[in-house]
C-alpha cells in the first residue's frame, strides 16, 4: 500500500515529536507477525464460535471444550515475533516521546520489542490463572488441559466476553489518556468498549489523535486529527524516524 502523503506524515511527526504520546493498539499491529485478526477471514472466530468458546460462561460450563480454542491460540502466539511496528513504538518510548502503550492484544509482542510501560487491557496469554483459588503462574507449552494444584482447570489470564477489564488496566489507561498530548491509535477499529473510549477521553482532555489503520474507522470522521491510511508495519517506522529527527 505504501506510505501516506508526505504532508500528512510530516504533520503527524510534528505532533509526535512533542511527546506525551499515549498509544492504543489492536489486532492490526500484530497481523504482520503472523497473528490474524480474530474477526478476519481465517481468524479464530471463523473456526470457533465466540458464543461457544469465548465467553466466561462457556468456560465455566465446559473448560475442557474451551481449551480447544486456547491450544490453537497458543500455537499462533508461540511462533510470533515483534514486527517493525512494535519496534518503532518501543523506540519512541525509549526516546521519551511515548509515555505508554495500551494494547488490546494478548500476545506480549510489545514487551518483546522492548516497550516497558505496557497496559494489557485484555490480559495476557503469557499467564495461567485459576478462577477458584486465584493462583497465577507463567504459561507453558502444554499438550493436556492444565490443572491448578487445587484441582481446577486453569485458564489463560485473558479477558473473555462477560468478564470485567482488570481494574488496574482500566485505571492506568484512563490516566494515560488524561495526561496525553497525543493519542496514537494503531491497528484497531476502536469499536469495542471500554478500550474504544480511550481516544475520545484523550481528545476530551485536549490531545490530538493520530490514527494508523488500513481503512477509516468510526474515529476517522469524528475525533481523528491525522489519519494515516496503511499498514502499521510500514507507517510506524517512518513516523518514528521523522518524529525523532524533530525531537
Amino acid at each position: 500500500m505504501g506510505l501516506p502523503d508526505s504532508f500528512l506524515m510530516d504533520r503527524a511527526a510534528r505532533i509526535v515529536s512533542q511527546g506525551r504520546v499515549a498509544v492504543l493498539t489492536g489486532a492490526g499491529i500484530s497481523v504482520d507477525s503472523g497473528i490474524p485478526d480474530f474477526r478476519s477471514p481465517g481468524g479464530l472466530w471463523t473456526r470457533f464460535s465466540p458464543e461457544e468458546y469465548c465467553t466466561i460462561e462457556a468456560f465455566r460450563d465446559d473448560p475442557v471444550k474451551v481449551w480447544e480454542l486456547f491450544f490453537e491460540l497458543g500455537r499462533m502466539l508461540g511462533d510470533a515475533k515483534p514486527n517493525a511496528g512494535h519496534l518503532a513504538l518501543a523506540r519512541l518510548e525509549q526516546q521519551k516521546l511515548v509515555t505508554g502503550v495500551v494494547t488490546q492484544n494478548i500476545d506480549g509482542l510489545h514487551q518483546a520489542a522492548g516497550s516497558k510501560n505496557v497496559i494489557e487491557f485484555h490480559g495476557s496469554g503469557a499467564r495461567l490463572a485459576c478462577m477458584t483459588c486465584g493462583r497465577v503462574e507463567p504459561s507453558r507449552p502444554v499438550s493436556e488441559v492444565p490443572r491448578c494444584p487445587c484441582g481446577q482447570v486453569m485458564k489463560p489470564d485473558v479477558v473473555l466476553f462477560g468478564e470485567m477489564i482488570p481494574p488496574d488496566a482500566l485505571r492506568e489507561s484512563r490516566r494515560l489518556a488524561r495526561d496525553a498530548a497525543c493519542c496514537l491509535v494503531c491497528g484497531t477499529s476502536a469499536q469495542v468498549y471500554p478500550a474504544a473510549a480511550i481516544p475520545r477521553d484523550a481528545q476530551y482532555g485536549g490531545a490530538e489523535i493520530i490514527e494508523v489503520n488500513l481503512k477509516p474507522t468510526g474515529l476517522t470522521g469524528s475525533v481523528t486529527t491525522v489519519f494515516l491510511e496503511g499498514s502499521t508495519t510500514e507507517i510506524l517506522p517512518e513516523l518514528a524516524r521523522l518524529a525523532l529527527e524533530r525531537a
